[in-house]
């Protein structure tokens, strides 16, 4: 392996962007009109195929509105076509077969997104991949910014400055405001030249190759849940500790999440967690009980009262009775070990203080470096061996670190955990 020194760019985090910056209030061809049938989606591929170099990308999710995470919006701009919008659910059509011509265009560049961790998953539903990415989010991080969003990037680099807007909107409201699109279309208006700007910043600081790796592991990648049951993220479900109690926030959790599936609206705008929470503690067995509590008193919740009293009464009767903790996968929280496992709480203060060096030293997050979840899983199971380039080497690659990645951390997490089990064999001679 080569010399860590040798091998790794010394960053030094860039200097911070001036706050004066020229607000961008309208795109440069104004607002293209909403492609919303299936004819006019075709005309906008035409048009991108027209258009050379990479495509800008970004979608608007309705969070917080649907239970779906679909795309209610696309936007996509290219140099020498302009700016396209794209309406993919209000056609009339299968939006596999509508989009099936802006994919086939998609397919023959770049695409430049932001964040666009979450974005993929909503466009891959349309049947849209890319070939290749840039991530001017995660571009970002590599270079050191501390602030990463869009708007704060975009002034930064280029000077400009992005009015907030509708981020946070139900974009799957028709028809959509005029505001609404013009803020659509100025997320896409300057993302290339992000790009541009950005790239050249990894460049002068020898992290292009890093970049590279990120964004084709970012444009592979599948998320697998890591929780099992997703009732256990009920705000407020550490005041449960009886058993019994937490078999009613399940099943009304449950029933919540069917509704709210089969309507396509946020579970939260079914019934907040704290009602949820409130009901499994009180227990309530009759209409009248029911709906003396905050939230079911209303006339939406006095309609459903069948269904929550329902769910309420499965939990009593239940014999499938959840445990307080979730059955563990993986390593338990960083705060349990110092008393479950001193030795592996040692070895992770020792592989932290290790990765931030590192962090400091090529100014890239520590998070960028190697995800939490590998760390702690690295020194919750690690048992000491002679040869611990190696294994470090060979766990890493097994947990998805790229190239670039164990290549920064395997010789420091090496020199750390031996000096670790240093210190802990030590420590055990010593109190034998």
């Amino acid at each position: 392996m080569p010399d860590p020194d040798e091998a790794i760019p010394q960053a030094v985090a860039p200097e911070e962007a001036e706050p004066e910056a020229t607000p961008l209030l309208v795109p440069r061809d104004g607002v293209p009109a909403l492609s919303t049938s299936v004819s006019e989606i075709r005309k906008a591929a035409e048009l991108l195929a027209s258009g050379h170099g990479p495509f800008a990308v970004d979608a608007e999710r309705a969070s917080g509105f649907r239970y779906s995470n679909r795309a209610y919006l696309v936007q996509i701009r290219r140099d020498g076509a302009g700016t396209v919008l794209i309406d993919p659910v209000s056609h009339g059509a299968d939006p596999l077969e509508a989009l099936a011509p802006v994919a086939e265009v998609l397919a023959t560049d770049e695409w430049v997104l932001h964040a666009a961790d979450q974005d993929l998953p909503c466009l891959a539903e349309l049947g849209i991949r890319p070939v290749r990415l840039y991530d001017t989010e995660l571009a970002g991080r590599l270079a050191g910014y501390d602030k990463v969003n869009l708007a704060a990037m975009v002034q930064r680099l280029l000077g400009l400055q992005l009015t907030k807007g509708h981020g946070a909107a139900d974009w799957s409201k028709r028809p959509l405001p005029d505001e609404w699109l013009n803020y659509a279309a100025l997320d896409v208006e300057v993302l290339v030249d992000l790009r541009d700007a950005v790239a050249a910043v990894l460049e002068e600081q020898g992290k292009t190759n890093w970049a590279a790796q990120e964004f084709e592991h970012l444009r592979k990648f599948e998320a697998t849940p890591t929780r099992r049951d997703r009732w256990r993220r009920t705000s407020g479900i550490h005041k449960i500790r009886d058993a019994r109690a937490l078999a009613a926030v399940r099943e009304l959790w449950t029933t919540r999440d069917h509704i709210a599936q089969r309507r396509d609206i946020a579970p939260g705008r079914i019934l907040p967690d704290s009602a949820i929470i409130n009901a499994a503690t009180t227990d309530p067995d009759t209409v009248e009980k029911l709906t003396a509590l905050p939230i079911f008193g209303g006339n939406r919740q006095r309609r459903s009262a069948k269904v929550w009293l329902d769910a309420l009464a499965r939990a009593r009767t239940t014999q499938d009775l959840p445990t307080s903790q979730e059955p563990p996968n993986g390593p338990p929280p960083a705060s349990r070990w110092a008393r479950r496992k001193p030795e592996a709480a040692a070895r992770l203060d020792a592989v932290r203080a290790a990765l931030t060096d590192v962090s400091q030293r090529v100014s890239v997050p520590t998070e960028n470096l190697l995800s939490p979840d590998t760390v702690r899983r690295l020194c919750w199971d690690w048992e000491p061996v002679d040869d611990r380039t190696n294994v470090i080497e060979s766990f890493l690659r097994d947990a998805g670190a790229r190239p670039w990645q164990r290549e920064l951390t395997v010789p420091p997490l090496a020199d750390a955990l031996t000096k670790a089990d240093a210190a802990l064999a030590e420590q055990g001679s010593a109190g034998g």
